[in-house]
């Protein structure tokens, strides 16, 4: 038995709304004019030979995966060609909807810099009467996960995923007064441009960290305090990297912790230089000599993988919670010795592009992505002394902790404008 509704609502084909919000198609919605829905060209009338260098810009899949509005970079027709297809065209305020490809996107036509777009093949664009709906608000709509579920579930399966002009004049939205959905798209609005700027923030901070790891790891900037020549060493000689585990799939592997086990880490467990442990296996202990127990300020390395750009990528393990974790065998552990070198100076080392250029001439002109203990122990890098690391690691830790800090600000509000989606779309918070 269903549970009774809420006073003052009522249950729709887009779930419980306010008694004082309809539901209506998206059609119902679309102005009267003339080629208010309507999707790209035939695909004899735009073709690869009439795009030029300037004029008016062309909407296709890539234009619309950057967020509420189109971004460049784009290919344009004359506008001599545009004329041809007048019917085809998108201006400031239209939403633009994919029609086949990556089902769900959705963006709005900005009021800058161009005047008016032309649909590519590939989408379809909706332009809605002003006195009927707010396109910021359609947005808002389709891009939450009810907009997106009932897109995804009129999608055509066949061949390429896909829905066409009629489904999407179909689709069933929530219609309050275009009072409150002006309220609702400006909230969510607002939640959109703090998250901008935090992308923007970390976007600056990456590149400030970037730049200081290029100058600072290669000496071209000394902190105070500090001077002389640095010394060429390989890895070798200031630590050394172990193999992982070889166990058996089908008998040595458990789904869960016991008395009997390790927890395994492998290639997935490595993410944007980061060790992550989601998806972790658990490996019988009697596989796992002691060396192979990892230690904190271990780093875990790629060493075998199908693909070579994910062969060498490397993640700091810090984690001491009374697990004992180990790595398989497609795995390495770089283990430095402590009185010749900082672990996280050597972990900073394996973010630079030497080192990716290292790893890319191991694996040049062989068919097995495969590293070797020797040859990571091989690789050359110029070393300060050990105080000099520390302090160069220090500083290159404490953006790090920034950058994570501003990551977990942006998630947090990422996860906020999703509660606020269920809230103010469905009407159980209102603004007016």
């Amino acid at each position: 038995m269903s549970a009774a509704l809420r006073a003052g609502y009522k249950q729709t084909e887009v779930g419980v709304i306010p008694e004082d919000w309809d539901c209506v198609s998206f059609h119902a919605l679309a102005s009267p004019v003339r080629n208010a829905i309507v999707g790209g060209p035939f695909g004899s009338d735009l073709v690869s030979a009439d795009y030029v260098n300037y004029g008016v810009p062309v909407i296709r899949g890539q234009n619309m995966s950057g967020g509420r509005y189109l971004q460049g970079p784009y290919v344009y027709v004359s506008k001599q060609k545009a004329r041809t297809l007048e019917a085809n065209l998108a201006r400031p305020g239209d939403v633009v909807f994919t029609q086949r490809g990556t089902m769900g996107q959705v963006s709005l036509v900005p009021t800058e810099p161009y005047d008016q777009y032309l649909v590519s093949q590939s989408q379809m664009k909706v332009t809605l009467k002003p006195s009927q709906a707010i396109p910021d608000f359609a947005y808002c709509w389709f891009d939450s996960e009810r907009g997106q579920r009932s897109i995804q579930l009129n999608t055509i399966q066949t061949g390429v995923p896909h829905i066409n002009l009629g489904i999407l004049k179909g689709l069933q939205v929530p219609h309050p007064p275009v009072s409150e959905q002006r309220a609702i798209a400006t909230a969510l609005s607002d939640v959109d441009a703090l998250l901008s700027k935090l992308d923007a923030l970390i976007a600056k901070k990456r590149d400030l960290k970037q730049a200081a790891m290029q100058q600072l790891l290669t000496g071209q900037t000394r902190l105070p305090g500090f001077n002389g020549e640095w010394e060429t060493k390989r890895l070798g000689d200031v630590g050394d990297c172990l193999r992982g585990v070889t166990y058996k799939g089908d008998s040595d592997l458990w789904p869960h912790d016991t008395a009997q086990t390790k927890r395994l880490l492998r290639s997935n467990n490595v993410q944007n230089a980061a060790v992550v442990f989601e998806d972790m296996q658990f490996v019988n202990s009697d596989r796992v000599s002691g060396h192979q127990l990892l230690r904190p300020n271990d780093i875990l390395i790629c060493m075998a993988n199908g693909s070579k750009a994910l062969v060498g990528k490397a993640g700091l393990f810090s984690v001491s919670d009374g697990y004992g974790y180990t790595f398989g065998a497609f795995m390495g552990c770089f283990r430095s010795n402590t009185a010749a070198s900082n672990s996280s100076f050597v972990f900073y080392l394996f973010q630079t592009g030497r080192y990716r250029n290292y790893i890319n001439n191991l694996l040049a002109g062989s068919s097995i992505n495969n590293l070797s203990p020797g040859s990571i122990e091989s690789l050359e890098f110029d070393v300060p002394t050990l105080p000099e690391q520390t302090a160069i690691a220090s500083v290159l830790s404490d953006m790090d902790a920034e950058l994570t800090a501003l990551e977990a600000r942006r998630d947090k509000t990422r996860a906020l404008k999703q509660g606020m989606m269920q809230e103010l779309l469905t009407g159980r918070i209102r603004l007016v």
